[in-house]
């Protein structure tokens, strides 16, 4: 009996050990969790959407028999993180793909910084919506001449948006967003629409 309780500090020694032990590994894995690339942000996601785009530009004078078409593909590849839990930041690269007018293209195209709010619905939805600026790149060709400028250009323009959630495992999420990007073309300043739909993967 007494070579049995001399061992119930040693027990209780190994148990602490073994419980400090865990919960320092849980606390790493939830540090882990909660890490962001984006300085003071945690709660860390990628995010890859495609989609349509669509161009609010000039189509040139009428019956000059030239086609348009101001629709085609577009991607985006996104970080963010969260510094609060219904508010954090998302930085993007966005391709909107090109318009087809004055017998050439226009393409455009921009990084993207934003605010996001976010409105949780239950523990798989939310809601959110975004406001920021994108510096983008353009580039207009075709037939100069018709009241409508050619070449490029590049600036800040005003950005926002909004999409919906569905967060269906722990790092898994599905997307569907409505945003509209401010750029800088040769002949005008005008604005791009995208729709998208993608994945976010929250590390």
């Amino acid at each position: 009996m007494s070579s049995s309780l001399r061992l119930i500090p040693w027990l209780v020694a190994a148990a602490c050990a073994a419980s400090g032990a865990v919960h320092a590994q849980s606390s790493t894995n939830t540090q882990k969790q909660r890490d962001s690339f984006i300085p003071y942000t945690q709660q860390g996601y990628f995010g890859l959407s495609g989609g349509r785009s669509n161009y609010d530009l000039n189509a040139g004078p009428a019956g000059t028999g030239l086609g348009f078409d101001d629709s085609d593909s577009a991607w985006k590849l996104s970080t963010g993180g969260y510094f609060h839990p219904n508010a954090g930041v998302e930085l993007s690269y966005l391709n909107a793909g090109k318009a087809h007018r004055l017998g050439g293209t226009t393409k455009a195209q921009g990084v993207n910084l934003s605010l996001i709010g976010r409105a949780p619905l239950n523990e798989q939805f939310d809601l959110f919506g975004k406001v920021g600026t994108t510096y983008g790149r353009t580039r207009t060709s075709g037939f100069s001449g018709l009241g409508v400028n050619t070449g490029k250009d590049s600036g800040f323009g005003l950005s926002y948006g909004l999409g919906a959630r569905w967060n269906f495992n722990q790092q898994w999420a599905a997307v569907v967003e409505w945003e509209r990007h401010k750029f800088h073309f040769a002949d005008d300043n005008s604005g791009v629409k995208m729709t998208t739909l993608g994945v976010q993967y929250k590390y």
